[in-house]
């Protein structure tokens, strides 16, 4: 018989749908971070594409901030030139 865990935690490899939900995005939001860089490529495991949460959490920690300075942000390698 199974025993049942009584600590609940998230996984740590997520779908495509769970990672959007983790960082806050819609599934087609999340596809265009994933495409120009912003959030990072799943894992392929099989058939099937996993994110790792922990990458998601290190990629949306590194987007700026709404009030933050877009020199700032070039300059430190976190914005891209227009």
């Amino acid at each position: 018989m199974a025993r049942h865990d009584p600590i609940s935690y998230p996984p740590r490899g997520l779908c495509r749908d769970e990672a959007a939900r983790w960082i806050g995005v819609g599934a087609t939001k999340f596809d265009e971070l994933v495409k120009d860089g912003r959030m990072p490529r799943g894992k392929r495991v099989d058939g099937r594409v996993i994110w790792d949460r922990y990458a998601l959490d290190a990629a949306f920690a590194d987007l700026p901030d709404t009030n933050e300075n877009i020199i700032d942000a070039i300059l430190s390698g976190r914005g891209r030139a227009a």
